[in-house]
């Protein structure tokens, strides 16, 4: 099948790119391995999950979000916003298409798409001028190599398989990671009566929403050093010496954390406040597990029933694009640098891969959108 631009990935970063040709009348395909459109969100959410950011941040192209939007969104509410939005733009993915490989074919200078149809079980082949890879930073669960983990007798789930701590009422339960994810999930475990611990090992600020959304306002006026001193200072009167608990921050500031690593502040839901508490325990690196028995490097150790692994996610894109070079780098993420990450070579693109979230979704799907419109248009 012949298309002008294919996109992989229903996600967000799939449907804003969509969005953004249709606005320049460019014909394209959606490729969509799930049974629907955003997955990550309908599938793979733990009930209690909303929006970190402000709702300034978190829309779309050419679509405002409604005047009754709160400023911090819950899921419910933002996949009603998808939704609406799927619907406005007559996004219509092809779905159960799992791509299995994708390569430049120089000779129509081409790129040549395989994926398997998993609903009738052929393998169907497309070709494009353009290919966007919208498959996310979040496409595949990350799992650690952690001595011993495959003897565990209890229940052990990636985060992207949590919905709720209501069934580990009197369990106790141990979560690996701290990031967001981890943090919230370790709230959630704790607020349903389960006996919650969490591993922090990494430094990382911890800041609240309104401090989050006090220093993205101010990015716009200041520079990032003066706005992480400040909202630093404001973090520690908030907070107080963490370092007591097990948390440490990084050398540099939030906002230049971000940017130098991609890893955003945790931003709190509580988990803070029942940490000092005393009602979720930290508890160092893990030295090995044996069996239900967690030993720490610290020398302790604590026997669980289920263990979380809050640890993050991998773009999965280098297993399928064979000619990645012409975008992404070996660990499937742009090889360019802000601003021009989404930018390939060849035709190819990438959306949604620069760790900004929707905001970054949003400028990546617009900035697609016109250069393959100048590509064409330069053409005629």
């Amino acid at each position: 099948m012949e298309t002008k631009v294919l996109i992989v990935g229903a996600g967000p970063s799939g449907l804003a790119t969509s969005a953004c040709l249709t606005r320049h009348s460019i014909p394209h395909l959606i490729l969509e391995r799930e049974d629907c459109y955003a997955s990550l969100w309908k599938k793979r959410t733990y009930d209690r999950l909303g929006l970190h950011l402000a709702k300034e941040f978190c829309f779309l192209p050419h679509k405002p979000l409604p005047p009754d939007a709160p400023s911090y969104m819950p899921k419910d509410f933002f996949l009603k916003y998808i939704d609406d939005y799927v619907s406005q733009f007559n996004i219509k993915p092809l779905y159960h298409r799992t791509v299995e490989s994708a390569s430049l074919v120089e000779v129509g200078k081409k790129w040549r798409i395989e994926a398997k149809n998993t609903l009738e079980g052929n393998v169907e082949v497309y070709h494009a001028e353009f290919l966007v890879v919208a498959s996310g930073e979040n496409n595949e669960g990350y799992i650690p190599d952690i001595k011993g983990l495959s003897s565990f007798p209890g229940e052990i789930l990636h985060s992207n398989h949590y919905k709720s701590g209501s069934r580990y009422k009197s369990k106790d339960v141990l979560v690996i990671g701290c990031g967001n994810s981890g943090m919230e999930i370790a709230y959630d475990l704790e607020d349903h009566g389960a006996r919650t611990s969490i591993v922090i090992r990494s430094p990382f600020h911890v800041l609240t929403k309104e401090l989050v959304h006090r220093g993205m306002s101010l990015l716009n006026y200041l520079p990032v050093y003066t706005v992480d001193t400040l909202i630093t200072m404001l973090a520690r009167l908030k907070y107080g010496d963490l370092t007591k608990y097990g948390i440490y921050k990084p050398p540099r500031g939030p906002f230049a954390h971000k940017n130098v690593t991609g890893r955003s502040p945790v931003i709190d839901v509580g988990t803070i406040g029942k940490i000092q508490n005393g009602e979720i325990e930290v508890v160092p690196e893990i030295l090995n597990i044996e069996k239900n028995n967690v030993k720490f490097k610290n020398g302790t150790e604590k026997n669980f029933d289920a263990i979380v692994l809050a640890t993050g996610y991998k773009s999965a894109a280098n297993k399928w694009l064979k000619d990645y070079k012409y975008a992404l780098n070996g660990d499937g993420m742009p090889k360019n640098r802000m601003p021009e990450h989404w930018r390939g070579e060849k035709g190819l693109y990438c959306a949604g891969l620069s760790r900004r979230g929707l905001f970054g979704v949003s400028m990546d799907a617009m900035a697609i959108a016109n250069d393959i419109n100048m590509v064409i248009t330069s053409k005629k």
